[in-house]
């Protein structure tokens, strides 16, 4: 079982409304198996164009645990309080363990 991420990145418009969605949101991300390893704290832009997004991830025991989450009843409720609250962009990625370091080379 690999785990799976589901990353989010933010533009937040209307903070003060946004605060109902997340309470409820990160609630129910506890409940359902997930876990918050990326909210807030100091992001810095190491390349490319800066961005006023906030990113923010939480961790999953594998894609079907967060894709339970993306698609439950329980969230379809609550995703209602995040309308009009900003620009959002989410997307679910597998972890991977590579059994070998990545070398560059091929043999």
């Amino acid at each position: 079982m690999t785990a799976a991420y589901l990353i989010i990145e933010a533009r937040i418009s209307d903070p003060k409304k946004f605060l109902d969605y997340a309470g409820a949101a990160s609630a129910l991300v506890a409940r359902m198996g997930g876990r918050y390893v990326v909210m807030g704290g100091a992001q810095e832009w190491l390349e490319g164009p800066t961005d006023a997004a906030r990113t923010v991830v939480s961790e999953w025991p594998d894609r079907a645990s967060a894709l339970a989450f993306w698609h439950s009843t329980e969230y379809a409720k609550i995703k209602p309080l995040r309308a009009g609250t900003g620009d959002f962009r989410v997307r679910l990625v597998d972890a991977t363990t590579p059994s070998e370091p990545i070398t560059g080379t091929q043999e």
